[in-house]
């Protein structure tokens, strides 16, 4: 058997190959807070080029940043019922306000708060608090904004940026006039996550609407893109939810009409976190490592010179530095393409697998020999580790756009096949137990396309397969059938898959 950068291999162990690739690609690790993560220069850095792309879109659309507070009164959540019912099992609560000194010493909390404060999971009751008060006409709509921020949510089962007690997220929070309004922003903020995930992710997605069981707590409508991993699991990668006036009731978000009445007003809210770091992850890397797409690596090209000894070194490098200049005037994805150079003295495989296991899309060693003939020689991470080739300096520099774009589309095409091979159509209950392995822990499964009808939430088996609905297909044709679950009447297939 081939031996491979990590171990255990996908096929031998796919959760420990995930936590495997972080700790390679010197990503994230965990804190000595239960259930939270440090997240380090290289995994920190693909979440701020994540956070540039987004943040540029969100500003096309005509939304604004602010910061709203991390604390949030116990009582505010409490005016949605159905909201806190949803979050109420994963709150961080403060009830002490500052420390003393205990008769052993040690410190104890002190000063009792007259009302607990709830650390956020999720920003609708402040920011809708906050919103009542600027809200007084429909001149003041509609009202677009978002805020960069981290959130608490306390999971009894943590997993590095798939699941944490604490992570990292954007959410935003919209008022509008109308539902009609606040229903297409809510299907336009859907398709900025969409265009996201497939054009710089190279992430495959289908949008579609939550079932009512797997709404977000409060909302009428949950819209979703759902991505499925190489395990064929599906992945959660952002949703976007139609508030109708629920929040707007409790918060008390009113606004007077062109004709002089009182309205209630209509809001959305729609999030993205740090979990489509674990999405890249597992949507891309094979057993070498972390493959990253182009469009979001930290570093694009590392240029890797080869020398056996000082004059070797100087020749060498001035050679190198030219060509990192030459490297920095072209662009790709409307940036200037990121290099460095790597002349650390340590040994060149040790570097070379280093950028590998990171996911680095293109290295270039440069020694004596192709410095004579004018050349390059290249590797690249869609690739094998082995598979480089000698490529002349002046084309190589002209092609680099070009290979990154390649690169791009072929992980994303890959991740595309690896989807429509695991996606089936299920028409009967036992080819559905079937598809799923018949039992929890079995690790056979994909999407399956299968007739369903609202009587068939909470079936007993989707609880014995961990399966749930993942999402009603957006712009899927309607089909009449019968559901495999309860033989009721069903208009239209939705996805089923075990998912994160």
């Amino acid at each position: 058997m081939e031996k491979t950068a990590i171990t255990p291999t996908r096929e031998q162990n796919y959760p420990e190959w995930y936590q495997e690739v972080i700790k390679a690609a010197d990503m994230a690790e965990n804190s000595p807070v239960r259930g939270c993560m440090v997240i380090k220069p290289w995994g920190y850095a693909i979440w701020e080029n994540m956070q540039k792309v987004l943040d540029a879109k969100f500003k096309e659309t005509g939304h604004v940043n602010a910061y709203f507070p991390l604390l949030i009164p116990l009582s505010f959540l409490e005016q949605e019922a159905e909201h806190v019912e949803g979050f109420a099992k994963e709150c961080a609560v403060v009830t002490h306000h500052r420390l003393k000194a205990g008769d052993d010493g040690k410190l104890v909390p002190d000063g009792k708060l007259e009302e607990p404060l709830i650390i956020r999971p999720t920003s609708e009751t402040i920011i809708g608090h906050m919103y009542a008060k600027w809200v007084k006409s429909y001149r003041d709509l509609p009202l677009l904004m978002n805020q960069w921020c981290n959130v608490m949510r306390w999971e009894l089962r943590t997993r590095l940026f798939l699941r944490t007690a604490e992570f990292l997220w954007q959410e935003g929070h919209t008022v509008h006039a109308t539902a009609e309004e606040a229903k297409e922003e809510t299907l336009r903020m859907l398709d900025v996550y969409s265009d996201f995930a497939e054009n710089y992710m190279a992430m495959p997605v289908i949008k579609g609407m939550k079932t009512p069981d797997e709404r977000f707590p409060g909302a009428v409508d949950t819209y979703t893109i759902e991505a499925m991993m190489q395990d064929r699991k599906a992945l959660q990668a952002g949703t976007s939810h139609f508030l109708g006036q629920n929040f707007a009731k409790s918060s008390g978000i009113k606004f007077l009409s062109a004709a002089g009445k009182e309205e209630i007003a209509w809001t959305t809210s729609w999030g993205v976190s740090t979990r489509l770091i674990g999405g890249l992850i597992m949507s891309h890397s094979d057993d070498d490592g972390l493959v990253l797409p182009p469009k979001l690596a930290p570093l694009q090209v590392v240029i890797l010179p080869i020398y056996r000894n000082d004059q070797e070194r100087d020749q060498v490098l001035e050679y190198v530095r030219s060509l990192e200049k030459e490297i920095r005037a072209q662009r790709y994805s409307e940036q200037m393409i990121s290099v460095k150079i790597d002349d650390r003295d340590i040994r060149g495989g040790e570097k070379t697998w280093q950028y590998i296991k990171q996911g680095v899309p293109v290295r270039v060693e440069v020694g004596p020999r192709d410095m004579s003939k004018g050349e390059v020689f290249v590797g690249r991470r869609d690739k094998g580790a082995k598979d480089k080739v000698s490529i002349a300096r002046a084309d190589f520099v002209a092609s680099l756009p070009k290979i990154l774009e390649e690169i791009q589309q072929a992980i994303y095409n890959r991740a595309k096949a690896a989807r429509d091979a695991n996606t089936q159509k299920i028409n009967s209950l036992q080819d559905f137990e079937k598809f799923f392995g018949g039992n929890a822990d079995s690790q056979a499964g994909g999407f399956a396309l299968v007739h369903w009808n609202e009587a068939a939430i909470g079936h007993e088996i989707l609880t014995k397969l961990k399966v749930t609905p993942r999402c009603i297909p957006l712009g899927a044709p309607d089909e009449k059938g019968i559901c495999i679950f309860t033989g009721k009447p069903s208009d239209r297939r939705i996805i089923f898959a075990k998912a994160y």
